[in-house]
């Protein structure tokens, strides 16, 4: 993998030495001992400090790998191998949160987001001080400005009047990268995710430079539900192509090494998604409607439900890949657990709604699975699955995907209506989908939407780099001879 800072590399870590020592039986009794043994005596804390407050964040950035989260916390003297010994014995129960801060992780940013630098001219005017509503704006001797940090409020206001632009705004990188405002500072200075405003994008999980925003992992109810004989059905995302830099069959291989009793591609249900969606987009389009929206995407639904509900009328009906897919798989095993696996916080959130779904897996959980249980892709016993779906149904794991296999399944019938694509959930771009709701117009009759740039392949739980998955999926789109286009020649 392509890691692109350290942060990712901790989580990666940890939950490979945890799948290692639950391999080698060994979970409950030396977990206790790793957050010594990853931050041993007279080693060099990176950005702690003290290997005291390491140890400590080790601990519990441990808690969501286990399945909990700071709240499961009631007495700072339980040991964590009590909670490895209840994370292998936990039955088919969940928490409700998708996503946790760890707050011993959370101490280090910004409290209060403005400063003023030494471009103060400690000018007669004063604007800041003149406009400040709390009095925060102090005075040093040589006349520049300095803000109380117990007193401000981070309005902004002195930052606005300054006339030589000498006051900063510092942003908190969580708050800053979420496009819903869902997390905030609590009364104790710590971020907390508001899940009644959250929409799951995730993006806030790789902004965190101290790395304490966690997903509540289900990795060990998944490899316990294997180990103690469950029949577990994997269902990859199309994404899966662009993930590991070796063949498919490896990879599906390799899940089957991991316990999995079969593989069914979310591509297959990816099918079903196209015809059907097709289907009800010339109907709502021969109603009289103005345009329809995927919906495919459950970040986007999680946006639409929470705080665009004018744009509900206008989203597809249809079912997402993973919808079909998990029923194709139920039809075929009727008495196995149907595992997911891919690139979205999101997915997890959908999987509460979908009584076919069981357990969600990343595809970041995956690699540290693979390497926990040492399985190498290149030695595994490859293995083909049953259906191979067309190329246009692997393609819903980019951006125009999901628009260009509509296209290619209704031919020249596509030529009748417009269609564009709305990929990254940023603020610009809900500000497009508000308005559009609201006013009944927009720009194309078909919108594709997806939450992350450049579409699933790009997810903030995804194994390989955004850029290198692009082009690793391409490449891998090039040798999928079955398309749609072949049944319009």
């Amino acid at each position: 993998m392509a890691f692109t800072n350290n942060v990712m590399i901790v989580r990666h870590k940890l939950l490979a030495k945890l799948v290692n020592l639950w391999k080698e039986n060994k979970l409950t009794n030396e977990i206790d001992r790793l957050p010594i043994e990853l931050s041993p005596r007279r080693s060099r804390p990176l950005g702690r400090c003290c290997i005291h407050k390491e140890r400590a964040v080790y601990k519990y950035k441990l808690f969501p790998l286990l399945g909990f989260d700071m709240t499961d916390e009631t007495d700072e003297l339980t040991s964590l191998s009590e909670y490895a010994r209840q994370a292998l014995e936990r039955k088919n129960k969940q928490k409700e949160n998708i996503l946790c801060v760890i707050d011993e992780a959370c101490s280090s940013c910004v409290q209060v987001n403005y400063e003023v630098t030494n471009l103060c001219r400690g000018c007669v005017a004063r604007s800041c001080y003149m406009n400040c509503p709390k009095d925060a704006i102090r005075f040093r001797k040589n006349g520049q400005a300095k803000i109380d940090h117990d007193a401000c409020i981070s309005c902004g206001k002195c930052h606005q009047s300054c006339p030589y632009h000498a006051i900063v705004f510092i942003p908190v990188p969580c708050e800053e990268a979420c496009p819903v405002k869902a997390i905030s500072k609590d009364e104790n200075g710590i971020e907390h995710i508001d899940e009644s405003k959250c929409i799951y994008c995730g993006k806030c999980l790789n902004a965190c430079p101290f790395g304490a925003i966690f997903e509540i992992s289900q990795a060990f109810d998944v490899l316990e539900g294997i180990r103690s004989g469950e029949k577990m059905i994997a269902i990859p995302a199309p994404s899966i192509l662009g993930q590991f830099n070796t063949s498919i069959e490896a990879v599906y291989g390799a899940l089957r090494q991991m316990g999995f009793a079969d593989v069914v591609e979310v591509a297959q249900g990816a099918m079903d998604t196209v015809s059907h969606e097709a289907a009800e987009l010339k109907e709502k389009l021969e109603e009289g409607q103005p345009f329809m929206t995927t919906s495919c995407c459950p970040s986007y639904i999680e946006l639409v439900n929470k705080h665009i509900p004018g744009m509900k009328p206008y989203v597809s009906s249809t079912g997402s890949p993973m919808y079909y897919a998990a029923r194709i798989a139920k039809e075929r095993h009727p008495d196995a657990k149907i595992v997911f696996i891919g690139p979205c916080v999101a997915k997890r959130k959908e999987a509460r709604r979908d009584e076919c779904v069981d357990y969600i897996l990343t595809f970041e959980e995956m690699a540290s699975i693979f390497e926990g249980l040492d399985i190498q892709l290149e030695q595994t016993q490859p293995f083909s699955v049953l259906y191979t779906s067309v190329r246009e149904a692997h393609g819903f794991a980019q951006a125009g995907g999901v628009m260009g296999a509509i296209k290619a399944y209704l031919g020249e019938e596509a030529k009748k209506f417009s269609a564009i694509q709305v990929s990254d959930l940023n603020k610009k771009n809900i500000g497009l989908l508000r308005a559009a709701a609201k006013t009944g117009k927009a720009q194309g009759q078909f919108i594709e939407v997806m939450a992350c740039e450049g579409g699933c392949i790009s997810g903030p739980s995804a194994h390989n780099d955004a850029i290198g998955g692009r082009r690793q999926l391409n490449q891998e789109l090039i040798k999928r001879r079955e398309s749609y286009e072949e049944t319009h020649r």
